[in-house]
């Protein structure tokens, strides 16, 4: 029987979209997009970024299509993810803003799927590899540009938001637009780089190098929040590197004695905090944060539970947005400049609770993960997701773009490795028998 040139192209199709080259590529570009969003923005504008990320849906969608027949989906959807994803898609019922709602749901939803789709489609090796090789890129492009503009030109790029601060030893935004993100950004860089060179996957100058670059540009960002959340994560490395060397009879004790240990320095940093604040040059910061704090509080009371309705990125022409009467800083993208209450405003304490448990949940299945595999590579996803809860203290990062992205690759790969319902696809069907 031969093929009718419909069917040869459909099946031309198939074999490129289930091809492990295709698979590698879509990963990068997603990565690449969701690092991107602010240049992207910045240079081109909404509408093209959407664009961009609409077309990597389609090519998502199609991947997992081809697959679906090969993937076991009772164990990597996870409960949690779907939960919080749902609330906010609810959210559009009591929302004032219902078509903002809408549209900002739908982009959640858009990078959640790419984050999925990678999570599927990749091991975790080539997921690290995948990072590492997309933020190498970033890092390089980002100092380059800090070079042409605080060294070279002397001059502010103001589209990108660079202030060229080079030539002071920062702070440098690169291409994410402040400080802050630029720092987040160069510490999960030095995580992914720590790890490859753990694993071997790459070459030992390479290696070497890609940390260089990485720790240089966590210093230049001069980012109080990213060195707060280095701190944090240097310890959670530390602990980890002790777990995995404990035998099995062991472990238990340890990880009780670590968590013991986490509920003690979380209760002395909160009892010093002001020499904490001060320590790290963040008065100012802190107390521009703190004031927008205070009055996101002050609105949440309007709707405790349920919140006013989903956004994401923040829209201050609208209420109750707009009566927080503060500019947003050039460069910035608007937002509560913490994500937990972020999701209070938007979402209401249903809402937040849904994200602790998504985060909560993601967190202590990766720690697992991480202290009982033997390759290193399990400890990616633990160490990238106590950098993204730490810096969530000072930054909404992780309701949004690279922050989610990496939020869901890392609660589904938690999920495939430690999830209670994957065992029930080997029970036998009683009701058959």
């Amino acid at each position: 029987m031969t093929h009718t040139p419909a069917s040869a192209r459909r099946a031309t199709i198939a074999a490129f979209l289930d091809s492990a080259a295709f698979a590698r590529a879509l990963s990068l570009c997603s990565i690449g997009v969701a690092f991107l969003s602010h240049t992207l923005r910045s240079v081109v504008g909404w509408p093209a970024l959407i664009a961009i990320v609409v077309g990597l849906v389609v090519l998502s969608a199609g991947a997992l299509f081809v697959r679906r027949r090969t993937l076991e989906w009772r164990g990597l959807l996870t409960i949690s993810l779907i939960a919080f994803v749902g609330w906010c898609a609810i959210s559009t019922l009591w929302s004032d803003y219902k078509w903002a709602t809408l549209a900002g749901v739908l982009y959640q939803v858009s990078i959640a799927l790419l984050g999925t789709t990678i999570a599927l489609l990749r091991d975790p090796i080539q997921i690290v590899r995948a990072f590492g090789d997309v933020l190498r890129i970033l890092l390089v492009a980002s100092l380059s540009l800090e070079v042409l503009s605080g060294l070279l030109i002397d001059t502010p790029i103001a589209v990108l938001g660079i202030t060229g601060g080079l030539d002071t030893a920062g702070p440098i935004q690169g291409l994410f637009g402040t400080r802050n993100q630029m720092g987040i950004v160069a510490l999960m860089s030095l995580v992914t780089f720590v790890v490859e060179a753990r694993t071997r996957s790459l070459p030992r100058g390479f290696s070497i190098g890609s940390i260089v670059l990485g720790s240089l540009m966590l210093l230049f960002s001069r980012s109080p929040v990213a060195l707060g959340a280095l701190a944090a994560v240097a310890l959670a490395a530390l602990a980890l590197y002790w777990l995995r060397r404990l035998t099995a009879e062991r472990k238990r004790i340890g990880e009780i004695a670590i968590l013991g240990s986490v509920v003690v320095s979380l209760v002395i940093v909160w009892a010093a905090r002001s020499p904490i604040i001060d320590a790290f040059n963040a008065g100012s910061e802190f107390e521009y944060r703190y004031t927008i704090w205070q009055r996101i509080l002050s609105l949440t009371r309007i709707s405790p539970l349920e919140g006013f309705g989903w956004l994401g990125y923040w829209r201050p022409e609208l209420p109750p947005y707009i009566a927080l009467g503060f500019g947003i800083r050039r460069g910035e993208n608007p937002s509560a400049y913490n994500a937990y209450l972020d999701a209070l405003l938007q979402v209401g304490i249903v809402g937040l609770v849904l994200l602790l448990l998504l985060i909560g949940l993601a967190l202590v299945r990766s720690w697992l993960l991480a202290a009982n595999k033997r390759s290193v590579v399990y400890v990616w996803p633990a160490l990238m997701l106590i950098a993204l809860a730490v810096t969530s203290a000072a930054e909404s990062t992780i309701l949004v773009e690279f922050g989610w992205l990496v939020l869901v690759i890392c609660a589904v790969k938690a999920s495939d490795g430690l999830s209670w319902r994957r065992g029930l696809a080997d029970k036998p069907d009683l009701g058959s028998r």
